[in-house]
């Protein structure tokens, strides 16, 4: 009897997000006829937890040890992991609190913490040699030193070039792993850039989506997000953080009103309570108040993509939107802000189009889309015609394991 490969995959935990969404995709596309799947979600809390698909993959059990590591500090004591505990005091002691460059994320926490962290909590799976065992999202300290596997994959899901990270402390470990994982080639460059000598290790996958999946999921629910016909329904969905730029999406809004657009702009989302409260305020300042809509965090956010007319992806900076990807499945004409990837996703005018991000630019050109019916419908048509799913792409993992 010839035994099939095994795999193992870590993930954090499956709050909505894109990653999350990402990993989701990935499972779907598994066959268990051609291979074995363990997943091992530190802390199974989030919205996703319920389309974790069990019938393909293997889901461990939780280890207490890894699901404090982000819970609430006195929660992590009181559970009696005292180590875990420790490992992120001195994590937060030791990090380098050198300036954060202006524009970029600071992620040299998240790594310190990993790096004390894995002293104090056990192996996993300590008895199985898997074939290839994946990473998925970073800090990788936990499959580079808590994993037996003959291969080991870690994945990038974001632009570099917009991040701050220790690169001292992050290239022992990338340099652990076997294989890089970029989701398109952008990322893979702007990586490379910052750790130019895993050059070699880079291989492309993109996050893999199912149409099938995401259109089912879609019909779920039936939304109605204005019952005015005249009236442009925009969508936008992301966290609120400072690489989706929604803190001015009011400005922009605005400047689209006041060319006699009649929009209401709805996001849904959640995050930094910061940057909420900065929409919300520039709204008010905005005098656009009835037209930004705050939805909120939404476990299934497809019915509200199937009833919008435009999805707008205002971000900073992306690695790839899979968003975007989403509405594009479901047909929607998308609008993407100028960011450095963002012409790896959009063939501008043919399935989307790209927008200038500054704020009077990018309504300027907002407007002349929303006017144009005839554009948004043959892009439209163009998403018809073509399947932006891409399950095909769990192939490339199949190949590393000989599958």
């Amino acid at each position: 009897m010839i035994m099939k490969p095994r795999i193992l995959i870590l993930m954090h935990y499956m709050e909505l997000g894109g990653a999350e969404s990402a990993l989701l995709g990935l499972l779907q596309s598994m066959d268990p006829a051609r291979v074995d799947v363990d997943m091992f979600i530190y802390d199974h809390r989030g919205e996703l937890m319920r389309y974790v698909p069990t019938d393909k993959i293997h889901l461990l059990p939780e280890l207490t040890a890894y699901k404090m590591i982000e819970r609430p500090f006195m929660e992590c004591v009181k559970s009696g992991h005292i180590g875990v505990a420790l490992g992120r005091w001195l994590a937060k002691k030791t990090v380098d609190k050198s300036p954060v460059p202006a524009g970029k994320d600071n992620i040299r926490i998240y790594t310190r913490v990993a790096d004390w962290v894995e002293h104090f909590v056990p192996k996993i799976q300590p008895d199985v040699e898997y074939d290839l065992a994946i990473s998925f999202l970073m800090p990788h300290n936990y499959v580079v030193k808590k994993v037996w596997a003959k291969k080991k994959l870690g994945w990038i899901h974001t632009d570099y070039s917009t991040v701050h990270v220790d690169v001292k402390r992050e290239l022992p470990v990338w340099s652990q792993l076997d294989y890089i994982a970029s989701i398109s080639k952008e990322a893979g460059e702007k990586f490379v850039e910052t750790f130019p000598t895993l050059k070699y290790k880079i291989i492309p996958i993109e996050n893999i989506l199912s149409s099938r999946f995401i259109r089912q999921r879609a019909e779920e629910e039936v939304i109605s997000l204005d019952s005015n016909p005249s009236t442009i329904k925009l969508l936008t969905i992301g966290r609120f953080s400072n690489p989706k730029k929604m803190e001015e999406i009011p400005m922009i809004c605005r400047k689209i009103v006041d060319e006699g657009v009649d929009i209401k702009w709805y996001i849904i989302g959640y995050g930094s309570a910061e940057i909420e409260q900065e929409v919300r305020d520039n709204a008010r300042r905005e005098g656009v108040t009835d037209r930004v809509i705050l939805l909120g965090k939404k476990e299934n956010p497809y019915p509200y993509i199937k009833a919008c007319d435009i999805y707008v992806q205002p971000s900073r900076y992306e690695g790839k939107s899979i968003t975007v990807r989403e509405a594009q499945i479901l047909c929607k004409p998308v609008i993407v802000t100028n960011y450095p990837t963002a012409s790896s996703q959009i063939q501008n005018g043919v399935d989307g189009i790209i927008v200038p991000m500054e704020v009077d630019a990018c309504a300027q050109e907002m407007v002349e889309f929303i006017r144009d019916k005839e554009k948004q419908d043959r892009i439209e048509t163009y998403l018809k015609e073509h399947d932006f799913g891409n399950e095909d792409e769990i192939e490339k993992v199949y190949k590393l394991v000989g599958a």
